[in-house]
Order: C-alpha cells, then sequence, then structure tokens
C-alpha cells in the first residue's frame, strides 16, 4: 500500500516502525514476510537483522514477486525468495531444513500494485477484468462465480464475506443481469450494486460486494488460520508473529488464535492488548491504511 518511489515501485508499507519494534528486529534473525508483495516491510526488516541474519519472503501472486526482487536484491543480508502461500510455510521449510525462526509478518492487505492494475479487477475504481485471483494460475475467477453461481449462494457470499445487509437485493439484481448476458467487468458489477441499493452511505455501495468476492475467489478466511498455525509452529522460543488486517472477519481470526495460543495453551504472551491502528498523519499520506489493524504476540 503505497506510492510511487524507487524504479517505479510503489511502497509505504503500513505501520512500520510499528511492525520492526513488535518483531524486535535484530541482527542475526530469521524472519519471514508471510506476504512479501512488493518488500515494502522486508526492506525495513534486513536492514535491522544485518549482520547475519536471514529474510525469507513469499506471496501466493507471483506477478508481483519480481519487483520485490528489484528492491531487495542489495540487501545486506541473504534473501530467500518464493511464489508459495503461507498455508504452505511449514512443509516448504521441512523440505529446505528450515527449522525455526526468530519472526513472521503477515501483511493481509492488497498493494497498491494490484489494487492500481485494472487486469487483475480487485477495485471498481477502475473498469477492467472481473478476475480478483491472487495467484492467476488457477481457479475461479470473480467473473465465473458472479454468472455460474446460483443466486442464493451469491447472498450468501456477500452476507457472509461483505457483512452486506443488502445482499439478498444484490444477489438478485446479478441474477436478473446475467439472463441478459454474462457480467465481465468491474464497472458493469459496480454499476448493478449500486443500482439495487437504496441510498448512499459513507462507503461506495460496490465496497462490500468486491471484498466478499475477493475473499470468496482466494478462500481468503480458509487460508488464514492455517497460515497463522503454520508460521506459528516454526517460531522458536522468543520468536515473534505480527499479523496486519485490513477487515473484522481476519481480525476476529488472529484474535482468536492469539487467544488460543496464549490463554488456552499458554504457548505464547500477547503483545497487543488492543489491535493497533495507524495515526492520523499515516492514515492522512497513505489513506489505504485507516482500516489496519496490528496484533503481535510472542512464542514462549
Amino acid at each position: 500500500m503505497a506510492e510511487k518511489a524507487d524504479n517505479g515501485i510503489r511502497h509505504l508499507p503500513v505501520m512500520a516502525e510499528r511492525v520492526l519494534e513488535h518483531l524486535d528486529c535484530r541482527p542475526g534473525m530469521v524472519v519471514v514476510d508471510c506476504t512479501l508483495g512488493e518488500g515494502g516491510h522486508a526492506m525495513e526488516i534486513v536492514k535491522r537483522i544485518a549482520p547475519g541474519g536471514k529474510l525469507i519472503g513469499i506471496d501466493r501472486d507471483a506477478e508481483v514477486l519480481p519487483r520485490a526482487r528489484r528492491r531487495l536484491e542489495d540487501s545486506p543480508v541473504p534473501v530467500t525468495i518464493r511464489h508459495l502461500h503461507y498455508a504452505g510455510l511449514a512443509a516448504w521449510a521441512a523440505g529446505e531444513g528450515v527449522t525455526g525462526i526468530d519472526g513472521a509478518l503477515f501483511d493481509l492487505g492488497l498493494s497498491s500494485y494490484q489494487l492500481d492494475d485494472p487486469d487483475r479487477g480487485f477495485s471498481f475504481r477502475r473498469d477492467g477484468t472481473l478476475d480478483m485471483r491472487m495467484d492467476r494460475a488457477g481457479g475461479p475467477t470473480a467473473a465465473e462465480l458472479v454468472n455460474r453461481l446460483p443466486v442464493a449462494e451469491l447472498e450468501r457470499i456477500f452476507f457472509r464475506f461483505g457483512q452486506e445487509r443488502w445482499s439478498r437485493r444484490i444477489a438478485r439484481a446479478i441474477g436478473r443481469e446475467r439472463r441478459r448476458g454474462p457480467i465481465r467487468t468491474t464497472a458493469e458489477l459496480a454499476s448493478i450494486v449500486s443500482s439495487a441499493v437504496p441510498g448512499r452511505g459513507r462507503i461506495h455501495p460496490a465496497t462490500r460486494v468486491f471484498q466478499a468476492l475477493r475473499i470468496a475467489v482466494n478462500r481468503e478466511l480458509d487460508d488464514l488460520a492455517g497460515g497463522l498455525e503454520s508460521a506459528w509452529s516454526l517460531l522458536r522460543s522468543g520468536g515473534r508473529l505480527c499479523a496486519i488486517s485490513f477487515h473484522s472477519l481476519e481480525d476476529r481470526i488472529v484474535k482468536n488464535l492469539f487467544r488460543r495460543w496464549a490463554r488456552e495453551e499458554g504457548s505464547g504472551r500477547i503483545l497487543t492488548r488492543k489491535p493497533e491502528v495507524p495515526g492520523r498523519a499515516e492514515t492522512a499520506r497513505n489513506p489505504r491504511s485507516r482500516s489496519a489493524k496490528l496484533r503481535a504476540i510472542e512464542h514462549n
């Protein structure tokens, strides 16, 4: 989530200083950036784990990894970058002989690179293909879900993943429109949603529907718990995990897992009594950070 910078790469990592403090980055540490993106957080981490440290950066979006590689090519510590979803981190580590790590970061938001590319279909701000896949190597697109799922299933997705109060009206409107022809673009879908929702609220009427479809396409909530568990299993004693979420569904999963580890299993110590949020200066500089919530936990 960022602004233009060196080599045309955008970078404005959310709450970077707080992340570094909670990870307690020091020389010699092995840190995994589980959502590497364009490498904004990673650029700051490598400076603090030198000398002797190592960064492992993974991301399910293969298209963003070349940008991260360019950013990190002059890193003062070794960097390993892999096209990998975080749910598979522990299995990959076992195959690579990585037996433990000292820190892990999950930044669950979309990057500016993803949001601003109309070809990816994540945003209705620019007309583009209704895709929404983090990994375009396979899996159904948002267009396929919108055009093929039963109306009742679309309603369920919008209500569950978008917390959309007008989910039924929107799903029925989509059902009517797709009988006339397939819905292919972000602008088409946004227009249908807008016409189905009465009145105008604080946010664009299509915001929650786009969030819900993105979550459904990428199975984000199903995979998040597995990714956090995977990283937690690799953390050494004293190792720390930070998670930045951008909506309440993600935050609830993070919060509940942290509580389980700390209170039920006694395997961790929560470092953030309440989720931390960006300050006014940061949200003014980077409006996309305004919904971010940061939680951190230390492994016993």
